[in-house]
């Protein structure tokens, strides 16, 4: 896997320092709000590493919840028609709740979960994405922690896959484009 790697952008030691930093500002934040209850909430599968290393970073009581969201198009973009696949199994009303995403790209997936979840009443709602990529087209999205902003490359590892690979490379690189051409 590594031999498929062009280039590394982030370290797994650079990785665990942001994705720390982040945590400890969340803890920061929502010290405070921590009795409504904090609802960390991730789409399946590639913001769960990313997830589930923020929650051993917050020193607050979280509950980590999942879904699983379906975009339709061509497979290298969005025909921006999303359709849930597996809901949360937590009620979030009245809940601060942190959407943690692994990579913004488009926005146009999040921007959906975001109406969503938005509607069911929370009692905050924000989302921690670990990368941003450099888009023109990126949909309006504000999020309140970002990890880094990244090219706009083809990139794997911790989490980030292609074709269901490389998602527990223990940092980010960019995929050689030979692999996905």
């Amino acid at each position: 896997m590594h031999n498929d790697i062009r280039e590394v952008l982030f370290t797994q030691e650079e990785l665990a320092s942001r994705v720390h930093e982040i945590g400890a500002s969340i803890t920061q934040d929502y010290a405070d709000a921590a009795q409504q209850g904090i609802v960390l909430v991730s789409v399946l599968r590639g913001a769960a590493i990313f997830m589930a290393d923020l929650a051993r970073a917050i020193e607050l009581p979280v509950e980590m919840d999942y879904m699983a969201i379906s975009s339709y198009g061509n497979g290298a973009k969005s025909s921006g028609v999303v359709r849930i696949l597996k809901d949360l199994t937590s009620d979030i009303q009245g809940r601060h709740v942190i959407i943690a995403e692994d990579i913004l790209d488009s926005g146009l997936t999040l921007k959906f979960l975001m109406k969503n979840l938005a509607s069911r009443n929370p009692a905050s709602l924000e989302v921690a994405t670990l990368l941003r990529k450099k888009t023109k087209a990126q949909a309006d999205i504000t999020c309140k922690y970002v990890g880094f902003e990244c090219p706009d490359e083809f990139i794997v590892g911790y989490g980030l896959d292609y074709a269901e690979r490389y998602r527990n490379l223990p940092y980010i690189g960019v995929l050689k484009p030979e692999i996905y051409r």
